[in-house]
């Protein structure tokens, strides 16, 4: 296994890789999901050594921490890391509030949700448009000192927003989108949460599966699917990134591993990121998911990848 990582300055450490939950009762992001597997994919990640699960407010509207909460009693809660995010203001329509007053109330119902007294990395999950940031951080510092939160997060917030923000040094962590083919946070973004000692978890590192080498250049989505929508599952640029992940699979049959083990391997390498979080709809994808954590890349392999993408 895989040494555990330090949360910015904080005393959180967590395994390298962990969980995204969106698909553990987020029926308001995926269609036909079902709870008791939810709640089965977090005991198989938490049974095979995974002590970081991602989850916040907007799945499910609370569902995803509610059952998260259920499963979280069955296990020694002092070996489990849980990082929630809210800025979902649901008496505002959902539009995003980062007031210390809208704050302070997301951390107590998260709380209350998750069962437990206290949240290892509470995240503002997106910038509202007035809140002054460094405010919002300064109520979330109260919440640390109370004892009820341990590391403080932003997610989706611009570079000049985090700085904004991190005024007083108060950021543990940052989570954003970075993967192989997403890449713009490694010209500024990146080296400023080094500088600072602040944590990176990227989300959508396997780019919603298209990283993982189960597409073929000619497979279509229907409209109702979200993948349809997006840029990198259309024309030139999808059959761009297929073709490169097809050269991912000569390198995973090196290791003796698929590609998504040795996509998650790079990150897990990766000097910038600190905890990879893929999400999982199956138990069966936590389980392979979590041998990555024995896929150790050379170096020449590490950079062999990050220059074919």
């Amino acid at each position: 296994m895989t040494q555990n990582v330090q949360i910015g300055k904080t005393e959180v450490f967590s395994t390298p890789l962990g969980l995204g939950t969106n698909a553990v009762g987020g029926h308001n992001l995926f269609p036909n999901l079902n709870d008791d597997i939810g709640k089965e994919i977090v005991r198989t990640a938490l049974n095979s050594g995974i002590t970081l699960l991602d989850t916040a407010f907007a799945y499910g509207m609370g569902r995803s921490e509610e059952l998260i909460g259920e499963v979280l009693k069955e296990f020694d809660r002092s070996k489990i890391v849980i990082a929630t995010k809210a800025a979902h203001d649901p008496a505002k329509g959902g539009a995003f509030n980062n007031t210390p007053e809208f704050l302070t109330r997301s951390v107590n119902e998260a709380l209350e949700r998750l069962q437990t007294d206290y949240i290892d990395i509470f995240y503002i999950h997106f910038p509202d448009e007035t809140t002054p940031k460094n405010e919002a951080i300064a109520a979330l510092q109260k919440l640390k000192e109370l004892g009820k939160i341990r590391a403080i997060g932003v997610s989706n917030f611009s570079l000049a927003q985090i700085k904004e923000a991190n005024q007083e040094g108060n950021i543990d962590i940052v989570e954003d989108e970075y993967s192989l083919i997403h890449r713009e946070a490694e010209n500024e973004l990146l080296p400023y949460l080094k500088e600072q000692q602040i944590s990176f978890v990227p989300y959508f590192p396997l780019a919603s599966g298209l990283l993982t080498g189960k597409y073929e250049s000619d497979v279509t989505f229907p409209p109702e699917d979200l993948r349809s929508k997006k840029p990198d599952f259309q024309g030139e640029r999808f059959k761009a990134v297929i073709d490169k992940v097809s050269q991912l699979k000569l390198i995973a049959a090196d290791y003796n591993a698929s590609v998504a083990e040795i996509v998650l391997a790079w990150y897990i390498k990766n000097p910038f990121v600190a905890v990879v979080i893929p999400g999982a709809k199956k138990p069966e994808q936590v389980i392979n998911n979590v041998k990555a954590l024995d896929v150790h890349l050379t170096q020449e392999d590490y950079q062999r990848i990050n220059k074919l993408f």
